[in-house]
């Protein structure tokens, strides 16, 4: 605003100078007119000058007053914000004040307590102090009177050992001797109590638990027996069977690899040969060639391939079969056919892959009875005799032989160790494992299963006496129920209720390591008590 006189007397100049500029006229009407202009234009710059200066002085007053009405305000607050402080300083003096008096007040209570305790204390102890003082006087006279009854003991224990002639130490070893006899009475008929219970018991559940199984298996008393005997038609086929010079009986043994024996039996042959499948097929093509009537050496070869071939086939379905009457699924085809090959295998007359069936059926009803695993149990008593297919051209045991034929076609490893620890040549590492070797036991040694030659049965009874007469205090012994249980009788000066208890047990360890046998032998140990006085 203060610019704006020096714009408009700027701007007079220039029409001045372009006045003076311009073409000449009346230079007097020009010059007044630009006087004119001049004049104008300087009262309108006054005026605008002075305008804007009242403009700007009440901007300024207004600034003034309203920087004032500020200040006064912010005095105003803060006196409000002092006094407002000062109070809630008063009141928190005033609440400190009231806290301190009432901590004041708990603090002498409590100041007030301690006292009344430590009074309590003091009077407490002071009844202890006169009791222990009363105390320490009647210990004294009980020591008093100990030493008076120590003495009086030490004087009777004299004269007891005065009148009875025996030192302590000798009352005590008789009284100690005495009662370890007790004692040995004592716990021999504890003993023999707890194994009658537990016996009692536990024979009640296993024949619960085997007669179930027997009965849910229902085999047949007495398996099929592989034989090698060919009946003929007439005694005139001998003479066929035999050629001219032994020629058909030549070819026919060495393309079969066995022994045809033609003895004086009566319209029969027999067929030797040790290994089962071999006998089987030159069984059956002899019977082939006597139905068939051409014996010569051409069509016997001929035979015996076609009967190879169909026993192959046979020993296959064989397996098969037998693993689906166990139950067993998943079978490796090498093990189906090793399986079937069973069929042909004889243990004391009964035929190994029935027997396999019969294991196999009684392990998993056991296993259901007992919650172990069934399908493991199955498994492993279908396969436990595989090795006994092989045993004849392979070392070793069979069991051994069958676990490591069955590991290699993967078969599961509490299989294996089932098969492998049947006869505890490896450590049983499952209940499974213990069931299918109950199972085994019972398809053996259940009546009719087996068949026993006479010369192994005597010599059995004779090993079981013989065990039994090698211990210490037996007089005599005898195997009694075919071989199935064996009595003891010892002489009771030597043998006491405790030591038979001992020796029956030691005995039946030693039957367990030393014998095979099908089921278990129950071992009886007799002791005999006399009591001989004589009437004068």
């Amino acid at each position: 605003m203060e610019l704006l006189p020096y714009s408009f007397g700027e701007g007079a100049l220039r029409i001045a100078f372009a006045a003076q500029q311009a073409p000449p006229r009346n230079n007097n009407t020009i010059l007044w007119v630009v006087l004119a202009v001049i004049i104008i234009l300087l009262i309108i710059g006054g005026t605008t000058y002075l305008f804007s200066h009242l403009l700007h002085n009440r901007f300024v007053r207004a600034q003034q007053i309203d920087s004032e009405n500020i200040l006064s305000l912010s005095r105003e607050k803060a006196k409000q914000i002092e006094s407002d402080a000062k109070g809630e300083a008063i009141q928190i003096l005033k609440d400190a004040e009231v806290e301190i008096k009432k901590r004041r007040g708990e603090l002498t209570r409590e100041d007030d307590r301690l006292q009344k305790r430590r009074t309590e204390l003091d009077l407490r102890i002071e009844k202890l102090e006169q009791r222990e003082s009363n105390l320490n006087k009647r210990q004294s006279s009980l020591d008093k009177r100990a030493n008076e009854i120590e003495k009086m003991s030490t004087k009777q224990l004299e004269e007891l050992q005065k009148v009875a002639q025996m030192t302590t130490e000798e009352a005590r070893q008789e009284l100690i001797s005495t009662v370890e006899k007790d004692a040995r009475n004592d716990m021999a008929r504890i003993i023999r109590q707890i194994e009658q219970e537990a016996r009692a018991e536990g024979d009640k559940k296993a024949r619960e638990i085997i007669t179930t199984a027997i009965q849910r298996v229902a085999s047949d008393q007495v398996s099929d027996i592989t034989t090698s005997v060919v009946s003929l038609p007439s005694e005139e086929m001998k003479g066929r069977i035999v050629g001219r010079n032994g020629r058909n009986i030549r070819a026919f043994e060495q393309a079969s690899n066995v022994d045809v024996i033609v003895d004086d039996t009566p319209e029969a042959v027999m067929i030797s040969c040790f290994d089962p499948i071999r006998r089987e097929i030159a069984r059956r093509a002899l019977e082939r060639l006597v139905l068939d009537g051409r014996i010569h050496p051409a069509n016997i070869e001929k035979v015996l391939n076609d009967e190879e071939k169909e026993m192959q086939k046979t020993i296959v379905e064989a397996g098969e079969q037998a693993a689906f009457d166990a139950g067993v699924v998943g079978l490796h085809p090498e093990i189906i056919k090793m399986l079937g090959r069973l069929k042909f295998r004889t243990s004391y007359g009964q035929n190994q892959l029935s027997h396999a069936v019969e294991v196999a059926r009684l392990a998993s009803v056991l296993a259901s009875e007992l919650g172990a695993n069934v399908e493991v149990a199955r498994l492993g008593a279908l396969l436990h005799d595989l090795g006994k297919a092989m045993d004849h051209n392979t070392e070793g045991t069979h069991a051994k032989i069958g676990a490591d034929f069955a590991k290699r076609y993967g078969v599961s490893k509490e299989a294996v160790n089932i098969i492998e620890s049947h006869h505890h040549e490896v450590d049983q590492e499952s209940l499974e494992a213990i069931i299918v070797e109950s199972a085994d036991a019972i398809s053996g040694a259940r009546p009719g299963a087996r068949r026993e030659d006479l010369e192994l049965y005597i010599k059995r009874l004779k090993a079981l006496e013989e065990i039994a007469n090698s211990f210490k205090g037996v007089e005599n012994s005898y195997a009694i129920q075919a071989g199935r249980e064996i009595r003891i009788i010892v002489t009771p000066d030597e043998i006491d209720d405790l030591a038979a208890t001992y020796l029956a047990k030691d005995i039946a360890s030693q039957i367990e390591q030393t014998m095979q046998y099908p089921g278990q032998i129950k071992v009886t140990v007799i002791r005999e008590t006399r009591a001989v006085d004589y009437a004068k």
